[in-house]
């Protein structure tokens, strides 16, 4: 009978600006790590050196995470502790570490999370905006159309922004909703922490000719519900349902992604396909 592994992968969150605010949970597993995966190893090193901890570093960014993930498999399946950090905040969160997670749970390795910070989530409490639902969009896309289908979100939105794109992407927003209740949330933790809380149309002015400097987390209110069926939407479900999909759970998928009834959308469809048949 084979033993079993001893191996296992260790997700640590680091500081997101602060570094007082690394728990001791994972210094800990920093420091009996194996090795440490990280995203910048200067970054990272920064913060071991503040603590003391004495660590074999290798690198584990977008660029290599493919083809470094089975060497760290094996390490791990020979025994190794990994332990994962990204340059700030919860790996895999608009960070690496997705192929490494996927890559040990596959492998049967166990794998370990451990809480810490989080700009998003420091973001959406601080933002005074409701919490109970809410959606992480990572960093909004530049497009006007993909960007119009995010802002259409029914729960609280939480995205990252560049500093230089937060007009532009606000100011989209004022078209469509100037009266959206948002909160732009800058160098959270940091020295010169601010967040700005206002409507969509005062935020766009502000930022308009001006980027807010350091990094940006906006948090928008939820998309007031939609009056009637968005003839879009209902040709997406029909669209699905041409392709092989049923109607039901089309609707439904559609309605998540765009904010309507999904309900509204399946009797939509199905109204249709009614009148084409007769």
């Amino acid at each position: 009978m084979a033993a079993p592994v001893s191996g296992r992968l260790v997700v640590c969150p680091t500081p997101i600006g602060n570094l007082e605010d690394v728990t001791l949970r994972v210094l800990a597993a920093l420091r009996e790590a194996d090795l440490v995966a990280c995203e910048d190893t200067r970054r990272t090193r920064v913060l071991l050196e503040r603590y003391g901890v004495q660590a074999t570093l290798v690198s584990y960014h977008e660029h290599n995470e493919r083809e470094r993930t089975p060497e760290l498999v094996a390490r791990m399946l020979d025994g190794a502790v990994v332990a994962l950090v990204s340059d700030a905040g919860m790996p895999l969160v608009s960070d690496p570490g997705y192929v490494l997670v996927a890559g040990s749970i596959a492998a049967g390795l166990e794998v370990e999370v451990l809480p810490g910070p989080s700009a998003a989530i420091a973001a959406l409490v601080a933002s005074g905006l409701p919490a109970d639902r809410w959606r992480f969009a990572g960093f909004l896309p530049r497009k006007r159309g993909p960007l119009e289908a995010i802002l259409a979100a029914p729960e609280t939105l939480v995205a990252f922004e560049s500093p230089h794109r937060v007009g532009a992407s606000l100011g989209v927003l004022a078209e469509l909703d100037p009266a959206r209740p948002v909160a732009v949330c800058r160098e959270l933790t940091k020295l010169h922490e601010e967040v700005i809380r206002g409507d969509a149309a005062a935020l766009a002015a502000r930022f308009a000719t001006e980027a807010p400097r350091g990094e940006v987390v906006l948090v928008i209110g939820a998309a007031p519900p939609r009056a009637g069926t968005d003839p879009a939407a209902v040709e997406a479900v029909r669209r699905l349902v041409e392709a092989g999909a049923r109607a039901r759970p089309a609707a439904t998928v559609v309605a998540e992604l765009t904010g309507g009834a999904a309900n509204d959308l399946y009797r939509a469809v199905t109204k249709g396909a009614r009148e084409r048949d007769d």
